[in-house]
């Protein structure tokens, strides 16, 4: 069923709207996919927190022009599925690798991060990006060794704290 103007128009608002704040997207081919599939996979991706929304390309191109996924419009061909991560970059590759795993008919076709377009070869490169709960953990953990380094010097007994402080008063005396 062929769309009129003003639903086309509301459609590629709704997707420019969606890309402008993505984080990532990634075109994958669905075809041959099943009905029942294709819901699975959009009610993961609703749960992931992933835009997800098959587009005719020439209506995504218009969509994404002026956004940083204006880099993919070239690679857009064929029966195309649509998936912008809103929050987390690696959570449209993952969503789509995880999906493709038991589902070879699902072929990612290009993923974009940071304006730059990668081939769908390089999924799994921004599937392993960490969640931003990972993120902030490892840098959480990298803020706090210096911390616990002093917390652990300052808590050692000071007797052995004016021990280490006199050696090195001593080697500064012997040096001069």
């Amino acid at each position: 069923m062929a769309l009129r103007l003003d639903d086309k128009k509301a459609l590629v608002a709704e997707v420019a709207e969606v890309a402008a704040k993505a984080q990532s997207v990634v075109a994958a081919e669905y075809r041959g996919l099943t009905v029942t599939q294709m819901t699975k996979l959009r009610s993961t991706a609703r749960s992931s927190g992933v835009y997800l929304r098959v587009v005719k390309n020439t209506l995504a191109r218009k969509a994404i022009a002026g956004t940083q996924f204006e880099c993919v419009g070239k690679s857009l061909k064929g029966p195309l599925i649509l998936a912008f991560s809103k929050d987390d970059p690696g959570a449209a590759a993952r969503l789509v690798k995880t999906f493709a795993k038991d589902n070879d008919k699902l072929v990612p076709t290009v993923v974009s991060l940071g304006g730059v377009a990668l081939s769908g070869k390089d999924l799994d490169k921004v599937a392993s990006l960490p969640t931003l709960e990972i993120a902030r953990a490892t840098l959480l953990g990298a803020l706090q060794a210096p911390v616990g380094k002093l917390v652990r010097t300052l808590a050692e007994p000071p007797a052995k704290l004016a021990r280490v402080l006199a050696a090195q008063k001593d080697k500064l005396g012997a040096s001069a």
